[in-house]
């Protein structure tokens, strides 16, 4: 049965003590929880948009066919969907990645408690940290789920900071997505007719955020999410993920109707989606969509590895909007110009859930 809503004092405090408790979610589930704990319950998380029809797919981008094809490819995905999985990229990463870097993730968030609490905070000391939903205070309800953050740009973070048995393989995951990340908005830019190179140019490479999600067993799916319906706020986000599932796309077909899509696990593939900023440089050319994961497992923890890629260049006098190449009197800006300092700002003064980081912009 759905208990009611607690005070909003009564909350802060359960909050405020799940938080000094150090384990994370992982902590309620080795104690033994048999119920997701008020904290963590969304009112009907699941029933506002429906699941798509069977047979529906995001769609895949092979980065090893010619580039015309290629970039034609990944350009009517970002159009049309803001998501596809990429495949045969392994020229660029070697073998063993992204899935050693999954199972080092799993191998940390498995620790006893007492090592993971060591690093538990929501500080960026040395631009790393390590806690359970980055909008714990401001949401209002939690997510099921822990993170490793690690800030690779564009100041480089302190890597012992790293917790030592997930330390190497996120270093490595760093170098490894950033060649992908470089292939793919080459790829892009292409497929909106300016030079490959564009999107490097504008530091969109060299502002990074990594996030290790893990997503503990939980005892009922059906009260919680693992994140809430929500874009993300940067240019590109290059996703690994394991074999578990959960991961939901929202599409919107030739007929307005929109539906979640399960972007289920494709053996090999990354999951590569556009975010707000390369919506606003594509003068809405590029979609950044809603996404979110749902709790669908019992039996066994979910782990993925996003790295968000952004502008690296943030002074008062460097601004960002529609790309000038892209801008005509035919085709007007539909963006005003910023800085990163009031994109990032108003990124921050939200909940996750909000809508409106794009809408800001709009002119």
């Amino acid at each position: 049965m759905a208990t009611s809503a607690a005070p909003a004092s009564d909350r802060a405090a359960l909050v405020r003590a799940f938080d000094e408790s150090r384990t994370g979610v992982r902590g309620l589930v080795e104690s033994g929880v048999s119920a997701v704990p008020d904290i963590f319950r969304h009112p009907d998380p699941y029933s506002s948009v429906p699941l798509a029809p069977p047979g529906v797919f995001i769609p895949v981008v092979d980065l090893s066919l010619p580039t015309p094809l290629a970039a034609a490819a990944a350009a009517e995905a970002a159009r049309d969907w803001g998501f596809f999985h990429l495949v045969n990229y392994q020229a660029l990463v070697p073998s063993e990645y992204p899935d050693r870097l999954l199972a080092a993730v799993r191998a940390f968030n498995e620790l006893p408690a007492p090592e993971r609490a060591a690093h538990y905070g929501r500080a960026m000391d040395g631009g790393v940290s390590y806690s359970s939903n980055v909008d714990l205070y401001r949401s209002g309800a939690a997510s099921w789920r822990d993170t490793i953050q690690v800030m690779f740009g564009p100041t480089q973070p302190d890597a012992e900071r790293i917790p030592a048995v997930c330390r190497a393989e996120i270093l490595d995951w760093d170098v490894h997505a950033t060649a992908v990340a470089r292939a793919v908005t080459a790829l892009l830019c292409e497929g909106l007719g300016i030079r490959a190179d564009t999107l490097a140019e504008e530091s969109c490479l060299e502002g990074k955020v990594m996030v290790c999600h893990y997503y503990p067993v939980c005892p009922e799916p059906e009260r919680t999410m693992g994140i809430v319906s929500h874009t993300d706020p940067g240019v590109l986000t290059v996703l690994a993920q394991d074999g578990v599932g959960g991961l939901q796309v929202k599409h919107t077909n030739e007929d307005g109707k929109s539906y979640w899509v399960d972007a289920k696990p494709v053996p090999g593939a990354l999951v590569i989606n556009v975010g707000d900023l390369l919506q606003i440089m594509s003068n809405d050319k590029y979609k950044s969509v809603e996404h979110r994961v749902v709790m669908n497992s019992h039996e066994e923890a979910r782990v993925s590895t996003a790295i968000f890629f952004n502008p690296g260049k943030r002074g008062d006098s460097v601004f960002y909007g529609p790309l000038p190449e892209l801008v005509s009197s035919e085709n007007p800006p539909k963006f005003r110009n910023f800085t990163m300092s009031e994109f990032l700002g108003a990124f921050f003064k939200r909940d996750l859930a909000s809508k409106a980081l794009i809408e800001h912009f709009k002119i």
